[in-house]
């Protein structure tokens, strides 16, 4: 027991852990592959996309030794599909994860587990949040649904255990321990580090608290946008910074002062979710916390904000929280990138850096993610493999989620499956791009539900997108990415792109045939979650 002890202190706490012996690179030999995924981690906030926001050095490192890919994009922008897409390669019509309420049916293909069948051994640590049992892994600990951020619970083979701590760190911790202590040295491995962070409700590290204090945070062109000569799902969607962002659970205003100041929270449960994350600090935690929030309280109960004032204090706020969390993951990253380089990994090593989708700075007024509009439909993926990938290369192709479970597959050698829809990247990291996508597909089903965002599908190609929104509205919106990259003048049925138009929509048709989707499954799904609902 002492000899497991004192090395797995020295690596979670100091991280001067007494250094395994070095291994041996040999050409030819399988890639290892490292599988991050982030949760809501816009690409605005990570400075190799974005210097406006924030710096982070560690992720830039995969940019700067290896591939930063422009036009990276998902399929159905929330967590628990995204997830599903991207261990499955398809999109969530056939995977059967099409909303955050869908439980993962593990019994299909995954890429972890033909890797695992082809002398892969198989590591996730993080969020898992497809309610079943990970499998095609050797080991996992996975957090409950969302998980917390301190003092958080994890899901074992052996049962619930709760750790103590910020969960970027631990979660790290865990993935370090994998690879310096538990893992096969005589097998190439694929771990997935799977981050809670940068999810609502955004609390950051002790050490980040103050990371971005006083400091003004650049304001979005549209925050105040008015929606105008666009459908109805924009105004109609309840995640505007203004009106449904919470003063106790995001921007960290005791229930008690928002209530005896007069503001009324648009849902209920948003005290007792602030609550739930207070009472998880510890007492010494709980202290350090007042000491920050405190005169952020007393400044707020002293000017009492309203209208525009109030939107722009929750706005300030709101990044505070949202970036500092992000400094703590890449901060972690670069202990882990500086681990493969001390192990001598880095060489045989893919790195791969995604979210599980883009999310709202701001953009529109909102916050969260789930539309087709740039901003969270955008995602960021860097990814660093010496072997394949020339340092600095960028890459503007069309890229999806989609594709990074083939892409794996490919770098390992192993044989895609037909039933996967997407397209491996390798020929990507050598810049042929010859028969490329030339579009990609999108549709979003989580309606009626949280934020209220309608149903939606579309299309959208390097300058043009196309999107229909649909159930209870039937709306088209049309957008010109070149000419209006914000997404502000819906030019559906403008005569000057008639022609357009009428291609985007023949495009889109064959696109829905070709991914397997169409009408008939919308209308399914539509009955079958209104019975869910017991709406019907």
């Amino acid at each position: 027991m002492k000899l497991f002890l004192l090395p797995l202190a020295c690596i979670l706490v100091l991280n001067c852990h007494q250094p395994q012996a070095k291994e041996k690179y040999n050409p030819g030999q399988k890639p290892n592959i490292i599988f991050i995924i982030s949760d809501d981690h816009a690409y605005q906030a990570i400075s190799a996309y974005n210097t406006a926001l924030i710096k982070t050095p560690a992720i830039d490192r995969l940019a700067t030794e290896g591939m930063l890919f422009h036009n990276a994009f998902v399929t159905n922008s929330i967590c628990s599909p995204s997830r599903a897409v991207m261990l499955t390669g398809k999109f969530s019509h056939l995977n059967g994860v099409r909303d955050n309420i869908d439980v993962m049916d593990t019994s299909q293909v995954t890429f972890s587990k033909l890797l695992r069948q082809n002398g892969y051994e198989t590591a996730i640590y993080g969020k898992w949040h497809l309610k079943s049992e990970p499998t095609g892994f050797d080991f996992w600990e996975i957090l409950p649904d969302q998980g917390q951020y301190y003092q958080p619970d994890f899901i074992t083979p052996q049962g619930m255990i709760r750790e103590t701590g910020y969960v970027t760190d631990i979660i790290m911790d865990k993935s370090i321990h994998y690879l310096d202590s538990l893992r096969n040295r005589e097998k190439p491995f694929m771990l997935m580090i799977n981050n809670k962070a940068s999810h609502r409700d955004w609390w950051p590290s002790m050490q980040d608290l103050e990371a971005f204090k006083n400091k003004e945070i650049p304001v979005p062109p549209s925050l105040f946008d008015t929606y105008e000569n666009r459908s109805k799902a924009s105004s109609a969607a309840e995640m505007r910074i203004a009106d449904h962002m919470a003063l106790t659970m995001d921007n960290k205003i005791t229930p008690e002062l928002v209530s005896n100041l007069g503001y009324k929270e648009f849902l209920d449960w948003y005290a007792t979710d602030y609550k739930n994350s207070f009472d998880r600090l510890s007492e010494t935690e709980k202290g350090q916390w007042q000491k920050v929030y405190g005169p952020i309280e007393v400044d707020f109960t002293k000017n009492k904000p309203n209208g525009k004032a109030l939107t722009l204090w929750k706005y300030q706020r709101y990044m505070e929280d949202y970036l500092g969390t992000i400094v703590s993951v890449d901060r972690n990253i670069g202990r882990l990138l500086n681990y493969l380089d001390l192990h001598d990994l880095a060489q045989n090593t893919i790195v791969i850096y995604t979210s599980d989708q883009g999310f709202y700075l701001g953009e529109h007024g909102w916050f969260d993610k789930r539309f087709m509009y740039e901003e969270s439909f955008r995602t960021p993926l860097l990814i660093r493999y010496p072997e394949m990938i020339r340092p600095g290369s960028i890459n503007d192709d069309l890229v999806q989620n989609l594709d990074l479970a083939e892409t794996m597959l490919d770098v390992a050698g192993v044989a895609i499956p037909e039933e996967m829809q997407g397209l491996s990247l390798m020929p990507l990291f050598k810049n042929n791009n010859k028969g490329w996508r030339d579009a990609l597909y999108y549709h979003y089903y989580e309606y009626p539900g949280i934020h209220a965002v309608k149903r939606h599908y579309g299309i959208r190609t390097t300058r043009y997108k196309l999107i229909h929104f649909y159930y209870d509205i039937d709306e088209w919106e049309m957008y010109d990415l070149e000419k209006d990259p914000h997404e502000l003048h819906n030019i559906y049925n403008a005569p000057d792109y008639a022609k357009v138009q009428k291609q985007l929509h023949k495009r889109l048709s064959e696109i829905r045939i070709q991914y397997q989707d169409s009408e008939a499954l919308d209308r399914k799904f539509i009955e079958s979650d209104l019975a869910r609902l017991n709406l019907k």
